[in-house]
């Protein structure tokens, strides 16, 4: 249960404007209020924040952070061999909005309930805009798991993803890490360590790491 004695929300007026996250107590509630607008969200993932909710906006910066080192995403033997046979096709930006429908919808161990439809509009304008970005896994022509998030500069904030075939959302994710550790990105946010996310090596990491680490990645100049 969200303890909010520990800190005051404020509300966000007409300026894009957000407290400092290092003031937010450890489940992480910075504001409440402002919109979903792209100038907004591109603000608050440079600040380090992340909306949980729409109605009305909530921003985000829990202690500990969840992140993947770009280097020491741990591949399993059998998620190895998986790979190797190329069992799913892999694309990438090619079926964002469907994607983050399936991430919306409930699964074994994954609650999409909070990507609502002020959600999937929203990142779909950041998606037309060049700043949320896909990974597709596809099995005959089927999409069967798939990852979205967001880029500013070295940072890739990961959202969320979704599986309906064993395995699918491990590629994907893989895949995505290998992406981002070609074209150079300094930082792989994933907000929280997860029973999925743990076995790749996701790790949990202060606040206060989490925020130094961020200001030197949102200054690099990277293209997803």
């Amino acid at each position: 249960m969200i303890e909010r004695k520990t800190l005051q929300p404020a509300r966000l007026g007409p300026a894009v404007w957000f407290p400092d996250p290092n003031q937010a107590g450890a489940e992480g509630l910075v504001a409440v209020g402002g919109d979903l607008s792209v100038e907004r969200l591109l603000a608050a993932y440079r600040q380090g924040l992340f909306p949980w909710t729409a109605n009305p906006p909530t921003w985000w910066s829990p202690d500990p952070r969840g992140i993947i080192e770009l280097d020491q995403v741990h591949i399993s033997e059998s998620l190895a061999k998986v790979i190797r046979r190329r069992t799913f096709e892999i694309t990438i930006d090619r079926a964002f909005r469907e994607v983050m429908q399936g991430c919306a919808a409930p699964g074994p161990g994954r609650q999409g309930v909070w990507i609502t439809a002020e959600f999937m509009e929203a990142y779909t304008r950041l998606h037309e805009q060049g700043h949320a970005h896909s990974v597709e896994c596809w099995h005959n022509k089927e999409l069967v798991g798939g990852i979205y998030g967001v880029a500013v500069g070295g940072l890739f904030a990961g959202e969320s993803m979704f599986h309906r075939a064993d395995n699918a959302s491990k590629v994907a994710l893989c895949h995505l890490a290998g992406h981002l550790r070609e074209r150079r990105f300094a930082l792989f946010d994933i907000q929280m360590v997860t029973p999925a996310t743990q076995p790749l090596g996701a790790k949990a990491v202060s606040r206060r790491e989490y925020l130094s680490r961020l200001a030197v990645a949102v200054a690099q100049d990277c293209s997803f």
